[in-house]
């Protein structure tokens, strides 16, 4: 039986982050697709399939709950993390977890709390 690689969006307008992220997932068997803005990951929801969508809230083209409401239209099945350096109150994630984010985790992060994180949200 072959063993298919759980896929995941990284979005994120700072570079060193996408290759940190990238690096630490695709070392755990992850298969990690990383943009630098809101757009391109419109584009790549769009055309692929995606397990895992990680998010920055702050990007310049699209902030990161735009582009968390407009992929809940596209695929509402997709399960969707905040990695953010902002500060998210616990009644703020109470309401973003009604409307469906899976995690919110605050850079800097750690990277085995990073990979705990991405693997019990992919094992449910």
């Amino acid at each position: 039986m072959t063993d298919i690689k759980k896929r995941i969006l990284h979005v994120d307008d700072e570079v060193d982050t996408l290759k940190v992220v990238k690096t630490i997932l695709e070392k755990e068997g992850f298969e990690v697709e990383s943009v630098e803005s809101g757009k391109g990951a419109l584009d790549q929801i769009k055309l692929d399939n995606f397990n895992l969508i990680i998010l920055d809230v702050m990007m310049p083209d699209m902030s990161g709950w735009d582009l968390f409401t407009q992929v809940t239209k596209i695929r509402p099945e997709y399960n969707v993390i905040f990695l953010t350096v902002l500060e998210i109150s616990e009644e703020r994630l109470k309401q973003l977890r009604e409307h469906g984010i899976k995690d919110y985790i605050m850079k800097p992060f750690d990277r085995d709390d990073l990979v705990t994180r991405v693997k019990k949200i992919l094992s449910n």
